[in-house]
């Protein structure tokens, strides 16, 4: 059953702190590595973030960056600066010194929260930047001279500074990967993070109910919508979110059986790693009531084998950084073991979400015809941070959103994706944008030119390959070109493999002809993505 929630109280991130601090003091908010942490004690907590960051002379519209990998500091320190109006931009702790340093440049973060993973890469961030942020160890481990975030936290009051925040004021930054090699900012408003659970609140669904008794299992990375989205929707449902470091497939396992986890997120890739475990078949699943899943299409063996392993509901998600998460979900009642079309879907609009097919005029296609997918809602970013040429492409005057994804809506709404009209890869539910990795590897002094494809993968999905054309009178090394690249960027974006060509295929213009290069590759399945 679902507790009686008033989400028409909480209109700001602030709010679902103070809301739950008063109706259910007691109750659990966060579990990390053995510390519980009250609902109570969150919101005294996220106050005293609050203060910290207004004395450090922080105020509304100013940024702040994590580099971590999740924790429950890491939701005190967003909500502490959403009571300060003040922006939190995650940044993923697998990403290269270089490609981190950019973010922050690029965010004007004025303060920098380092886990202890990141902390030894502090100095050559710092070194990359024009002018060093104040640096904040989330962990006394490896902290050295830099002040920790409980010592910092803990200096300051525990009262509720009030300070007025609009909803429309952005709340989160975060970065997606960029079609021009470089990532953008997506802006992410309060009513953007709040106004969807309202909706679904007025429009009840069995699979989206949430009660006092619900544990939430967050193990999905933070820097991503997948990850502080679902803490998020636990914590405004004063549900219990049992916080993972990162994900582990043998501790997911141990976090459902001795934590009684009920609901949880992920990622196709990852839930195949669990599921093959071998105690997975060993453990009681009794109060798991619901997976949700998403980021990237599942197999249909797979979530067979999911199904009857976990023996719970399924629930599939689809959205993106720039909706605010989940648009479109399948329901439990269309996954059948022995399968049937609506499995192959991506499933019907979230309450609140309008979803249309568009040709390239913009012009709606009929049902089962193919075009651009197209989400109008109240999620819908509020734009890219200081890119307002990149915001008009992608969300025009009438708020429809172009998603990049190609499908199409069958007669009753359901939605199907079929392929991308972007270039992107999903691997292990991570988005890589070619442009990334192409310029990464052009570097190499072996490498005259070079496309980078998306090719299907049995554990992650779909996995990177370059494909190079070398210059004259060399001999190219495939390993010493993936080595090189990994310098460069993060490892989840590196090329699996390499393949060499006399020359790329081009059209008139000189494009690169990318589908011609993924072909092969996907002959014979029913949809190009994987």
């Amino acid at each position: 059953m679902s507790t009686a929630i008033d989400f028409d109280r909480m209109h700001t991130l602030g709010d679902v702190a103070r809301y739950h601090a008063e109706v259910r003091p007691g109750g659990v908010a966060f579990v990390f590595e053995g510390r519980q942490t009250s609902f109570a004690q969150f919101d005294r907590h996220a106050n005293q973030v609050a203060n910290a960051l207004i004395a450090a002379g922080l105020g509304t519209g100013d940024r702040i960056a994590y580099v971590g990998k999740n924790s429950d500091h890491y939701f005190q320190l967003l909500l502490g600066a959403a009571k300060a109006g003040v922006v939190t931009t995650p940044i993923g702790w697998r990403l290269a010194s270089a490609e981190v340093a950019y973010i922050v440049a690029d965010s004007e973060a004025r303060m920098v929260f380092v886990g202890p993973e990141l902390i030894a890469h502090v100095d050559a961030v710092g070194a990359a930047l024009a002018h060093r942020p104040v640096v904040i160890a989330m962990e006394a481990e490896g902290a050295g001279e830099h002040p920790t975030f409980e010592a910092w936290r803990d200096a300051q009051p525990e009262t509720d500074p009030h300070k007025p925040i609009e909803t429309s004021d952005i709340a989160i930054q975060l970065y997606t990967s960029g079609t021009t090699g470089r990532p953008k900012g997506a802006m992410l408003t309060h009513d953007n993070l709040l106004g969807m659970r309202r909706e679904a609140s007025k429009n009840p669904m069995e699979w989206n109910q949430w009660g006092p008794d619900d544990v939430s299992l967050v193990a999905m990375p933070v820097a991503h919508i997948g990850g502080t989205g679902w803490g998020l929707v636990g914590l405004m449902n004063g549900a219990k979110g049992v916080v993972a470091r990162e994900f582990d497939p043998t501790k997911v396992l141990d976090f459902i059986e001795k934590d009684r986890v009920s609901k949880m997120f992920m990622v196709p890739a990852a839930l195949q790693i669990v599921v093959r475990q071998p105690r997975a078949r060993e453990i009681d699943y009794s109060r798991l009531s619901h997976i949700l899943y998403g980021a990237a299409p599942i197999p249909l063996d797979l979530l067979r084998e999911c199904m009857e392993v976990f023996g719970c509901g399924f629930v599939q998600q689809y959205g993106m950084t720039e909706t605010t998460g989940t648009v479109v979900y399948l329901p439990p009642e269309d996954h059948d073991p022995a399968g049937n079309k609506r499995m192959r879907a991506a499933g019907l609009p979230m309450p609140g979400v309008e979803i249309k097919v568009m040709d390239a005029e913009g012009n709606s296609v009929p049902p089962n015809a193919v075009g651009e997918i197209a989400i109008r809602s109240g999620s819908n970013m509020a734009g890219y941070w200081k890119l307002d040429d990149a915001t008009r492409k992608t969300v025009d005057a009438d708020g429809w959103l172009r998603t990049g994804d190609a499908g199409y809506l069958d007669e009753d709404g359901y939605l199907f994706i079929h392929d991308r009209v972007k270039d992107m890869i999903i691997s292990g539910g991570e988005n890589i944008y070619p442009a990334e990795v192409e310029s990464a590897v052009y570097g190499h002094p072996h490498v005259a030119e070079v496309a980078v494809i998306g090719v299907p993968d049995e554990t992650w999905g779909e996995a990177v390959k370059a494909v190079v054309a070398a210059k004259p009178g060399v001999e190219p090394d495939a390993a010493d070109i993936i080595a090189f690249a990994r310098t460069r960027i993060a490892g989840f974006k590196v090329p699996k493999s390499v393949d060499f060509v006399a020359a790329l295929p081009r059209n008139a213009s000189g494009k690169i002809l990318r589908r011609e290069l993924r072909a092969p590759y996907w002959e014979g399945r029913e949809r190009q993505v994987n």
